[in-house]
C-alpha cells in the first residue's frame, strides 16, 4: 500500500474509535492526490485532496485534526453562504470557527506545520460573527494589512461559484487546479452531506456528536416551530372543553334532534419568568409579554403570575383581564447570576402551581435546570441555539425583523 494512503487511513481509524461521528464522516470520502494543485488539503464534499508533502510532515494524530477541519466545512455548508462578504475573509472566518470546535472536542492534535487560524476568543461563535468582527478590522488598518496579521488557511477552500467542474485533479479549464463546482452540483453535495451527517450521528451514539453538530442535525430531521407558535399551542392546550345544551351543535338541528355544543373553558393559569442575568433586554421581553398578552386576550379570564429572576426573585405580579394593559409596563429587573433553581422555589413558597410555566432565559443555568416534577415548562431560549433542557420543552428565541 502507498505509505501516504497507510497513514491516512490509520488516521480515519483513529477517528473512528475516538470520535466516531468524525471518523464515519471521513471513511465516505474518497482519498485524491492533489499536489499539483493543492499545497495542503482541500475537500468539495465527496473527496479528500491531499498534498503528499504536506500529508508527509504530519503526525497522525494532526492527521485526524486535519480530517475533522474538512468535515466541519462540509458540516456546516462552507462551500457557499458567503453573499456580498470579501471571499478570503469569510474563509478565514470559517477556518476560525472551525479548528475552536476542533480544540474544544480534542480531535487529534492541532496543526503546528502551518500558523492555523485560532483564538479561543472565538469559542462558540458562528463564522458569520467572527467575520464582522475581522471586518471592524479592516476598516480600522485596511484589508491587505489585516490578513497579514491574521492566520494562514489550513486548506484551500473549494466554493459553489456557477462555474462547470474539471475532471478529477483538473481545474475548471481542464488544465490542471483546483477543481470547480456548479450550483446544482453543490446541492446534490450538500443533500449527500446530510444524510451522512444523520447516519454518521446514528452511528456514533448518543453523546458523542458536538452539541452545535447535534442542533444541526435535529433542524434538519424535526419539524421546525416557531416560538410563538409553541407558546400559542401549549396554551391552548391547558384549555379543557366540554359539551353543553346552552351552545347546541347547529349543524344537528336540520335532522330534529337537537345534540350539545362544545363548551370551551375560558380559564387559563400560567407562569412566567424572565430570567435577567443575561443577553435578555426590556426590548425582547416587551415582544415576547406582547405575544403571550395576544394570546391569552383570546379567553374571557386568564391568570399569569410574572416575575424575573437571577439568583433572587424580583418584580412578581399578577396579570388578568383586569390589568392586563400593565403587562406593556412591566419593567424587568435583576442582572446578577444565574440560578434556574429559584423559580420553583419561589413557586413552591408561594403556592403558585400554574398549568404551565414559562421560563425566557438565555439558556446558561449555573446547576440545575430545575424542578422536573413541579409543572409543565416550557423554556423560550435567546442567544444560545445549543441549548436542550433535559425536562419539558425547548424553543429557539427569533424576533422577527418588520
Amino acid at each position: 500500500m502507498d505509505p501516504i494512503i497507510d497513514k491516512l487511513t490509520t488516521a480515519r481509524v483513529g477517528l473512528l474509535l475516538k470520535a466516531p461521528f468524525f471518523g464515519n464522516m471521513a471513511t465516505r470520502m474518497q482519498l485524491i492526490d492533489a499536489s499539483e494543485w493543492c499545497p495542503t488539503a482541500a475537500t468539495n464534499g465527496r473527496n479528500f485532496y491531499y498534498n503528499k508533502k504536506f500529508i508527509e510532515k504530519l503526525s497522525v494524530k494532526k492527521l485526524e485534526f486535519l480530517f475533522g477541519h474538512e468535515i466541519c466545512h462540509c458540516v456546516f455548508d462552507h462551500f457557499g453562504r458567503v453573499g456580498s462578504r470579501d471571499r478570503q475573509l469569510s474563509n478565514i472566518a470559517q477556518d476560525y470557527a472551525v479548528n475552536q470546535i476542533l480544540v474544544d472536542e480534542r480531535i487529534g492534535e492541532k496543526i503546528t506545520e502551518v500558523k492555523i487560524c485560532y483564538d479561543p476568543k472565538y469559542r462558540g461563535k458562528a463564522w458569520e460573527e467572527i467575520y464582522d468582527e475581522l471586518y471592524e478590522k479592516a476598516e480600522k488598518i485596511s484589508m491587505p494589512d489585516l490578513l497579514k496579521q491574521l492566520g494562514d488557511l489550513l486548506d484551500e477552500h473549494i466554493n459553489e461559484d456557477g462555474s462547470g467542474p474539471g475532471k478529477e485533479g483538473e481545474g475548471k479549464d481542464g488544465k490542471g487546479g483546483m477543481p470547480g463546482m456548479t450550483k446544482e452540483e453543490a446541492q446534490a453535495i450538500r443533500d449527500e452531506i446530510k444524510e451522512a451527517m444523520v447516519q454518521s450521528a446514528a452511528a456514533a451514539g448518543a453523546g458523542k456528536v458536538p452539541a452545535g453538530i447535534q442542533r444541526l442535525i435535529k433542524d434538519m430531521t424535526e419539524p421546525k416551530i416557531s416560538w410563538r407558535d409553541l407558546v400559542r399551542q401549549e396554551i391552548q392546550s391547558i384549555i379543557r372543553n366540554d359539551y353543553s345544551f346552552t351552545r347546541p351543535n347547529r349543524k344537528s338541528m336540520h335532522s330534529g334532534a337537537i345534540l350539545p355544543g362544545m363548551k370551551e373553558a375560558t380559564t387559563i393559569d400560567i407562569g412566567i419568568s424572565i430570567d435577567m442575568s443575561g443577553s435578555i433586554g426590556q426590548e425582547d421581553a416587551t415582544v415576547f409579554l406582547s405575544e403571550v398578552k395576544g394570546i391569552v386576550d383570546q379567553y374571557e379570564d386568564f391568570k399569569i403570575n410574572l416575575w424575573c429572576f437571577d439568583t433572587a426573585i424580583y418584580n412578581h405580579k399578577e396579570f388578568s383581564q383586569d390589568n392586563s394593559e400593565e403587562l406593556f409596563e412591566y419593567e424587568p429587573e435583576g442582572g446578577g447570576g444565574t440560578d434556574f433553581a429559584v423559580n420553583w422555589e419561589f413557586m413552591e413558597e408561594n403556592g403558585i402551581r400554574p398549568k404551565k410555566f414559562i421560563m425566557f432565559t438565555d439558556g446558561y443555568p449555573c446547576g440545575s435546570w430545575g424542578d422536573e416534577d413541579y409543572c409543565d415548562t416550557i423554556f423560550i431560549v435567546k442567544g444560545n441555539e445549543t441549548a436542550e433542557a433535559p425536562f419539558g420543552q425547548t424553543v429557539i428565541y427569533e424576533k422577527e425583523v418588520a
